[in-house]
């Protein structure tokens, strides 16, 4: 224990259970290491904002490094544009558009501390040369300390290996003070509770209100001493301990270890929780009792290579081999496991709790239930019911369904309440795990509300332009989940609730302007918005979030068939679609930088559009699907940095490309039909229910045989062009024959084509 003020110096020996250095020895790949293809830093240049570091699928703990700069694409953290690091943050988000997290950064150094002590006078260089990220492992050299850090993680524990050079004065520094993006410290804490554990917790606002992140490190050499800095100022010892609850300003603990020979090495393994210390302190001795950094590393990684075990793929593309394993694996970060392994989390409530289920967080529903959640119905289908559970415990917790959920904070960040469809499609997929009536009666209770347009909903069918900001965006989402509740309640025999919600999920023809064709505003006294331009599209400043209306004129998946009613003829939706995909961009002054991947007016980049492309197939023209599906693939999914063309939104951009790579597509999230495209593998297996397995064929694959010729199920002809969900969990060969020209009568039949509701 520490016994002088927080500069004085220890001798202690370490303490029996600390840890010891390990070699370091990159693990083997093999046939079965699909972990070889994937290359976490696909997608961290351009716009993807994705994640680079360590974790493990669904883990809590995002171990990895945090540049300096900040701004948009610097949401993750970390842009490949960047050559600085401050630290090694145990948290960070992935995809985002919006900045948060970063906590708990630890950061080896040698010499002096520069005071004032702030991470731009301790941050050092580096160079992606001597860069190595891999799935659950990152490594990197700090040029101005010559220090090489390796990161690795579990679920709720992050452990650090840093290599120095010959030093007489190693040091960590614990920076609790800065986050990413939004986020500002608003309360810390760090405590020397011996001479190898560091605890306390940080505490902060930003994107999350109310964000708390309690931790527990523990060193494998003897800390010397302990130094807390707030800019140029040694905090005061109290109570005769070294540190105690620091509130702002900028707080910075710097840890010495003395003199060590070329070579040595310190290890930190760094136990977090979203509850409490005592929670940080059991899951540290729960997941990295008697685990070296190489054993760590080695699970992780195995951990990855049993997710993407999922999925057998054979091909001779290695390049898209990468693309789609760093896919499934970027799908598979959030959300994130929140409770402690006692099961206790912090609720949105603000209390702590306990629940003998998981409990996840991060939740970017606007984006993932698109084709996130439907792909977890598939690969991950034993943690879909405890994420409809954290959905339900978060109603009863904040009074509402969750928007999009952060650390036990609700952001109510982007339009909808997209839960709903989520909950309704693990509901009609018979996914088990939860409390179905108490589900449905949380889907039903958004509809109650009087927010977010809502009661205009209620009161007129539609929500007036100039009393909503983003209002055709919201009730073209509203109008999605009021169907997709009205699915459930069909399935659940409640025919009155059903005639309720089934009417109300057709409020988009309020929108639709017949005169042209186009959705837009409506203003109170039922007459069009002025000056409407189809092309125009501003950043939530609109009746549109994030598009314009050519984009939103589409964003009816679950009633295509209602839609294209609205319009003269067929023709003419076919007319309209085609125009969709070639009349030049543009977004006019203030434009949101969420419109990217653009064939004409259609943006991949942003998921308002992601179930456009498919409509066609509705209209008996899969083989238009196809070709627009393939085009996407090729031109804006790469195994580049650059290899994403919008942002990752937690799972959403790179979950699109996995279904279109396996050949299908969940248009409507929530019917349990997958409309047929245009696969890119040879041959892919996994499995699915009882033991038993799915396999997609493509014969004739190639980058030139885009269409589909002709299909089977289980051997027998199939001329649809979608499957269902109950035909791939009962197994059997789905197998293509592919060719370089569209066979146009493959799901022409109106029997053939894609439909809302599904028998």
């Amino acid at each position: 224990m520490f016994k002088h003020t927080l500069y004085g110096t220890l001798g202690v020996a370490l303490m029996a259970g600390a840890l010891s250095a390990c070699t370091s020895g990159a693990p083997e790949a093999s046939s079965s290491d699909l972990a070889q293809f994937v290359d976490p830093t696909i997608g961290s240049g351009g716009h993807g904002h994705v994640f680079v570091g360590a974790n493990v699928p669904f883990g809590g703990v995002q171990l990895g490094p945090s540049n300096i700069t900040e701004g948009w694409d610097w949401c993750s953290g970390y842009h490949v544009s960047d050559t600085t690091v401050i630290g090694f943050a145990h948290t960070h988000l992935s995809g985002t558009g919006i900045g948060d997290k970063g906590d708990i950064l630890l950061m080896p150094l040698t010499g002096a501390v520069q005071l004032p002590v702030k991470a731009q006078t301790y941050l050092s260089t580096y160079s992606h040369a001597k860069e190595d990220a891999q799935a659950g492992y990152y490594k990197t050299f700090l040029e101005r300390y010559g220090i090489e850090a390796e990161l690795t993680a579990t679920a709720r524990t992050g452990f650090h290996r840093y290599t120095f050079p010959a030093t007489d004065s190693a040091r960590v520094l614990i920076n609790l003070y800065d986050g990413i993006g939004w986020d500002a410290a608003s309360e810390l804490k760090m405590v020397a509770v011996n001479d190898s554990t560091i605890e306390g917790y940080r505490m902060s606002k930003g994107w999350a209100p109310d964000d708390r992140v309690y931790f527990v490190a523990e060193f494998s050499k003897p800390i010397k001493n302990l130094t807390v800095y707030a800019d140029t100022t040694v905090v005061p010892a109290k109570d005769g301990k070294p540190a105690q609850t620091i509130i702002i300003p900028d707080s910075y603990g710097v840890l010495d270890f003395g003199a060590l020979a070329e070579g040595d090495q310190i290890e930190a393994r760094v136990g977090i929780s979203g509850a409490s210390i005592a929670g940080a302190k059991v899951n540290l001795a729960t997941e990295a009792k008697g685990r070296s950094f190489d054993d760590t590393r080695l699970a992780a990684r195995q951990s990855w290579n049993d997710l993407l075990g999922h999925m057998s793929v054979e091909s001779t593309d290695t390049a898209r081999l990468r693309t789609f394993y760093t896919a499934v694996y970027h799908a598979s970060f959030f959300p994130a496991i929140f409770n402690d392994v006692t099961g206790e989390y912090r609720g949105a409530d603000g209390f702590v709790t306990t629940d003998t289920a998981d409990i996840y967080t991060i939740f970017s529903l606007w984006d993932t239930y698109r084709s996130a959640h439907p792909l977890y119905t598939i690969t991950a289908p034993e943690r879909v019911g405890d994420f409809v559970n954290s959905f339900i415990l978060i109603n009863r917790q904040q009074g509402q369904v969750p928007v999009w959920h952060l650390a036990g904070n609700e952001t109510n960040c982007m339009v909808g309440f997209p839960s709903v469809q989520v909950m309704a499609d693990a509901i009609l997929k018979d996914i088990p795990g939860f409390d179905v009536e108490e589900a449905y009666n949380a889907m039903k209770s958004y509809a109650a509300r009087d927010d977010r347009g809502l009661k205009d909903v209620r009161e007129r069918g539609y929500i007036p332009m100039e009393n909503e900001v983003e209002s055709v965006a919201k009730a073209l989402e509203y109008c999605i989940s009021d169907w997709s509740i009205a699915q459930v309640a069909k399935k659940l025999g409640r025919q009155e609730d059903y005639d309720y919600f089934i009417e109300r999920s057709k409020n988009y023809r309020h929108y639709f302007d017949t005169t042209d064709c186009f959705m837009k505003g409506k203003m109170a006294d039922g007459s069009w918005r002025k000056d409407f331009n189809p092309d125009h599209s501003t950043h939530r400043g609109d009746e549109f979030c994030e598009g314009n209306s050519w984009q939103y004129t589409w964003l009816v998946p679950h009633d295509f068939e209602g839609l294209f009613a609205l319009f003269p003829s067929l023709e003419a939706v076919e007319a309209k679609l085609d125009s969709t995909f070639t009349v030049p961009y543009d977004g006019g002054p203030g434009a949101s930088p969420d419109i990217s991947g653009m064939i004409g007016q259609y943006a991949q980049g942003n998921e308002p559009n992601h179930s456009t492309i498919y409509a066609y197939a509705y209209l008996g023209k899969q083989w238009k699907t196809a070709k627009l599906a393939r085009q996407v693939m090729d031109e804006y999914f790469t195994d580049q940095v650059d290899g994403l063309c919008g942002n990752e939104d937690a799972g959403q951009m790179s979950a699109w490309y996995v279904f279109n790579a396996l050949g299908f597509y969940p248009a409507n999230p929530a019917n349990g039909a997958f409309v047929l495209g245009s696969p890119v593998f040879d041959k892919v297996t996994f499995p699915v229910s009882d033991g038993k397995n799915f396999t997609v064929i493509a014969e004739n694959n190639g980058p030139e045989n885009i269409y589909i010729q002709s299909v089977t199920l289980n051997g027998q002809p199939y001329t649809k062009a979608y499957i269902t969900y109950r035909d791939i969990m009962n197994g059997g060969e789905l197998k293509f024959v592919m060719g370089p020209q569209p066979n146009e009568s493959f799901g022409a039949a109106p029997e053939d084509r894609p439909r809302s509701v599904m028998q």
